[in-house]
């Protein structure tokens, strides 16, 4: 850390705790001084259990092999999930949208996360994601429609072009979120209701 951002008289292990956390989206070095701080003051009531949750969520959460999504089971509990629709499948770039929509209440489908989003400058590539997979869902005896929830930015507009064409022999239709999504809009920031009225008013891709 610069001299700057380092904390006066703060030991290795107290530098190093700021540091981690300062990697965690939306935590500057200021911020993680602060986080780190308020652990450490409440180390039983908050940082021992936050470790211990930490631990276990590090040896038994993993991605399903179904659909990508987070869960200590594979499949995980919305695969697995009976009365679901499975002749719909829902695309999302990453975990944090399936959350989103689970909590808007607007998709009672199945989802698939890619793990991302196409982009030249970060070295994305099609063979990063979880294209392949899909591919081979849509061609599933069943699925009539895919829908595509990606953000409205040139990297998802760009990638939900890419999937369309890959999609194209499946057979199945594709459509996209319509009104309520704004251009640069990221799906895991949007309100619940602007999600379910996106759902609700897709329209053929």
């Amino acid at each position: 850390m610069s001299r700057g951002n380092r904390t006066p008289t703060s030991s290795p292990e107290i530098e190093r705790l700021i540091e981690l956390l300062g990697k965690a989206p939306g935590l500057g070095p200021r911020s993680a001084r602060r986080a780190a701080l308020y652990l450490l003051k409440r180390k039983e009531q908050l940082m021992l259990p936050l470790a211990e949750a930490l631990r276990d969520a590090a040896e038994k959460v993993a991605a399903c092999s179904e659909c990508g999504a987070l869960d200590t089971l594979d499949p995980c509990a919305i695969c697995a999930a009976p009365g679901r629709d499975d002749s719909l499948i829902c695309v999302v770039a990453e975990v944090g949208d399936v959350w989103a929509l689970e909590r808007a209440g607007a998709f009672k489908g199945r989802y698939h996360v890619l793990g991302g989003l196409l982009s030249a400058l970060d070295g994305v590539r099609p063979e990063n994601l979880r294209v392949a997979k899909l591919v081979e869902r849509a061609g599933r005896p069943g699925v009539k429609e895919i829908i595509i929830a990606l953000s409205a930015t040139v990297d998802g507009q760009t990638t939900a072009h890419y999937i369309t064409e890959q999609l194209s022999a499946s057979g199945a239709s594709v459509s996209r979120l319509a009104h309520g999504v704004p251009v640069g809009g990221e799906l895991e920031l949007l309100d619940d209701g602007t999600l379910f009225a996106a759902f609700t008013s897709r329209r053929p891709f």
